[in-house]
């Protein structure tokens, strides 16, 4: 079963994005990289751990990735 995260989870700890913040530019501003997702809320732009598990250095891998979210919220066409 799949955890669920509250809009105030914080995806990015190097930059305190919290998934809100990451779904409002994904929803509204069309955010569909993460490229473009690091350019309106700066998540991903610092360490890139937040960015996928690959990219994950910690000693703790986190709960919530950018490319899990990408992946749920962005329809390929």
């Amino acid at each position: 079963m799949a955890k669920k995260f509250s809009h105030s989870y914080e995806v990015c700890a190097c930059k305190h994005v919290t998934l809100g913040e990451i779904l409002y530019a994904i929803k509204e501003k069309n955010a569909n990289t993460i490229e473009k997702i690091g350019e309106l809320t700066d998540a991903g732009t610092c360490c890139g751990c937040c960015v996928s598990s690959e990219k994950d250095f910690g000693e703790e891998k986190m709960e919530l990735y950018l490319t899990t979210i990408l992946d749920k919220f962005v329809k390929v066409s």
